[in-house]
């Protein structure tokens, strides 16, 4: 079995030619011996059109490892609170395996994570990574998580156990955390509460960052998957974020009345 896309020919290029078109531009070149050996990196999820260059610019800078790890909120409230995919994905610039011994590890490890396709069936926010990873990983391997509401005790549990699975893991894995910023806000509000978030990320402050986007009503759409991969990443030995870049769909649309805040952030 393998998962068929869902959003191909919406949110990305279905043609596999134009994809890789579309790829080209969007993820710069940049030498090997000038990318970061990362942790973990934060990601947008919209249409490439609005986000894309900030996708690509983001994960141009990370040495991506065969193994990625990516997480991403559920968007549909379909499947598992936390659904593990364990299918292979087909993807328009071609099939992407699942990298089934970390995948089997993490379910191991994990009191809480369960293997579960359903969650993943429609769901857009790791479907997008795929061809920004394949791009500059041509080995590549995932393991898909969606994750759906849970408390912040439950993150840290979560971040503790897929940080035993990582560490134990013989090779390099990278974690994506999925997210957009705030939601249908003029530009002047969604910046304003995006700074918020994103300098709690930039301080390495899970808390924080949990406690200010439901505090102040942030609609960060991946906060769970950000706050993981933070609490991890600490787990880890990470000592330092970088913002790549900060951006909105008024960027691409000209409307700045209604935008979506995008940000690309490398954890490491």
């Amino acid at each position: 079995m393998t998962r068929m896309p869902s959003v191909a020919g919406r949110f990305y290029p279905g043609d596999p030619e134009h994809l890789r078109s579309a790829m080209e531009m969007l993820v710069p070149t940049v030498a090997e011996t000038d990318k970061i050996p990362a942790l973990a990196v934060v990601m947008p999820h919209a249409g490439y059109v609005y986000s894309g260059a900030t996708a690509g610019n983001t994960i141009s800078r990370v040495r991506v490892p065969e193994t990625v790890l990516i997480m991403g909120p559920n968007h549909h409230g379909r499947g598992a609170a936390l659904a593990l995919g364990t299918e292979d994905w087909r993807m328009p610039m071609g099939t992407v395996p699942v990298d089934r011994q970390l995948a089997a590890d993490i379910l191991r490890v994990s009191t809480s994570i369960v293997e579960d396709e359903e969650a993943h069936l429609l769901e857009h926010s790791l479907e997008v990574q795929v061809p920004f990873l394949q791009q500059v990983q041509p080995k590549l391997r995932i393991v898909p998580l969606v994750v759906s509401q849970i408390s912040f005790s439950q993150c840290r549990k979560v971040a503790q156990e897929l940080a035993v699975a990582i560490s134990n893991y013989e090779q390099p894995v990278l974690m994506v955390a999925s997210t957009d910023m705030s939601h249908y806000e003029s530009r002047q509000q969604a910046a304003q509460k995006d700074k918020m978030a994103i300098e709690h990320i930039l301080a390495l402050d899970p808390q924080g960052l949990y406690a200010t986007v439901i505090g102040q009503r942030i609609t960060m759409c991946g906060v769970i998957p950000t706050t993981i991969a933070l609490l991890a990443a600490l787990e880890l030995g990470a000592t330092k974020v970088e913002l790549v870049r900060y951006t909105d769909s008024g960027e691409a649309s000209g409307d700045t009345s209604q935008v979506v805040g995008y940000a690309g952030l490398i954890i490491s």
